[in-house]
This record gives structure tokens, sequence and C-alpha cells, in this order.
């Protein structure tokens, strides 16, 4: 099948798929084989779908779903599923974010919580980060008495390459307000977490 250098049978080639396709050049593939010519234009649509979460916003996920309430005991939603891409490496990441927060007169949608997560998941990360961002952007639209989120994750770049161990996970946390001040409030989430139920 015949090619025009710079197009591909979709269209004009861009110039994300240009580098793609000298990626792969560089590997010691051909681009031009038949199971590869549409190999550039679906990286790049893989690319923008999973780190879409740059141009997602925590004020647009969240929308108007902060609604009045004097509920003042812990929140928490369990096991929303996570995925993300390692910096280090852009290979992915994946697992359980689970996410509480004790109301001060505003409760947020159920919903918007796995939204939020979303919003920095889908950006090329480390844990840590993502950690610290979920529960940050939290506390600046409900401003709560406290939140507490834990992630719990698998990495590619540890059991596809490097040490391949297949087994390993990392766990990271973040507290805010009450779950870092009080230590009660911190061992109820954390019990919740991984003990109710488990």
């Amino acid at each position: 099948m015949s090619e025009i250098r710079g197009q591909t049978p979709g269209g004009p080639e861009t110039e994300f798929q240009g580098h793609v396709r000298a990626m792969l050049q560089e590997l010691g593939e051909d681009p031009s084989r038949d199971g590869l010519l549409k190999t550039p234009e679906r990286v790049e649509k893989s690319m923008r779908w999973l780190t879409r979460g740059y141009g997602l916003s925590v004020g647009d996920a969240v929308g108007d779903a902060v609604f009045e309430e004097d509920h003042r005991n812990m929140v928490l939603v369990k096991d929303i599923e996570m995925y993300s891409m390692c910096e280090h490496h852009m290979l992915p990441f994946f697992g359980k974010v689970h996410v509480a927060y004790i109301p001060n007169g505003r409760i947020v949608g159920l919903s918007k919580l796995p939204r939020v997560v979303e919003v920095f998941a889908r950006r090329l990360q480390v844990q840590e980060r993502l950690t610290e961002q979920i529960a940050q952007a939290l506390m600046d639209v409900l401003e709560p008495q406290g939140v507490g989120v834990v992630i719990e994750a698998a990495h590619l770049c540890m059991m596809m390459r490097g040490v391949e161990k297949q087994n390993s996970q990392t766990v990271t946390s973040a507290m805010k307000g009450v779950f870092l001040d009080d230590l009660r409030t911190r061992e109820e989430f954390l019990r919740l977490v991984f003990h109710n139920g488990r």
C-alpha cells in the first residue's frame, strides 16, 4: 500500500504522529508495514485521551453540585477506580482512591468526587502529587473540617521493567484539617478504608 510521507490514511499527518512514526523507526520498526500504518494516529488519540486532565478543571467537575447541609460526620467514597500515567516512564499506574471529608455546612454530590479524581489522574503524574492534589482541591472547593485521601496503586514501571515486581503496591495518603490534627478522626478513616468489609 502506498503512502504519502507526512500523511495518514485518515488525512494529513500531525506533528505528534510524525514523532510517533520517528520513534517507531528508532526502535527498529518499519512504520509503513500494514500493522503500523495507523499506529501514529491511534497513539495520538490514545495519549490525548489518557492525558485529558490537562483540559479539565475542578470547578467544571464539581459544577453547581455543592449544597448547604448541616451534616458534620464523615462522608467516605471508597474504591474509586483510578488510571494514570507515570511521568517518569509514561507507563500506566492504576488502582483505587479512597476519599473522605467532614463537612462544615456544605456537601458535594457524591458522583463529583470521582470526577475530581479524574481531573488530576488523567495527567502525567506521580502518585504522591496526585494524592495531595485531590485532597487540596476538595479543601479549596468545600472548605470542610478536613479531608483524607488514600491511593493504592500498582505501577507498570515497576512491574514490566526495572525491578519487575508484579505484586508490589504503592500506598500514599494526604490528610488535611481534622484528619491531620485529630488522631481519632484519622484512625476512623483508615479503619474504614482498610478493614471494613475487607
